[in-house]
């Protein structure tokens, strides 16, 4: 068997993301890792508590992940809350659930406050963007572990070919 991969679990079509969808990648190396029985899926904010659907959240306007899990940052839902705890705390279940099943790589959706990879959303809640990474992916890397997004599958299946 290959190494194994984290995945977010929006990405395996389960409906677990804050408006209560999924967001199922097809791909053919999705379908062969599955049978390999290389995926681990997991969605953080559901692993931490947090339900389905829940509000849309966002690390604060100009702050980091690494500042959210240094605690110089927090993560906002739309109508102000504060879920800086739930966020932390999906980040380490993500990172003990891939070091305990022994991921490499993880497979995470891009533009989540959690998951991001590439990019997230700039914290005013208007659909802008901006370079960045979410709390779980920022953990992930800062444990070695190399995080692909979504749009980076390919990517992904590069690195596997040489590696498997």
């Amino acid at each position: 068997m290959g190494a194994k991969i984290l995945v977010s679990a929006c990405l395996m079509g389960h409906a677990v993301r804050y408006d209560g969808r999924a967001k199922p990648l097809a791909h053919p190396a999705l379908d062969r890792w599955l049978a390999e029985g290389r995926l681990i899926t997991i969605c953080p904010e559901m692993s931490a508590g947090m339900p389905v659907p829940r509000l849309p959240a966002e690390i604060e306007p100009g702050k980091s992940a690494a500042e959210v899990l240094s605690g110089g940052a927090r993560v906002l839902e739309i109508n102000g809350d504060d879920v800086t705890a739930e966020f932390r705390q999906a980040a380490e279940n993500a990172l003990a659930l891939a070091l305990e099943t022994g991921c490499a790589y993880a497979l995470l959706i891009d533009g989540s406050p959690s998951c991001g990879s590439g990019f997230i959303y700039d914290g005013s809640f208007s659909g802008r963007r901006r370079p960045g990474e979410g709390v779980t992916a920022a953990l992930l890397k800062a444990h070695g572990i190399q995080v692909f997004s979504d749009r980076d599958i390919d990517a992904l299946v590069e690195v596997l070919g040489s590696t498997v």
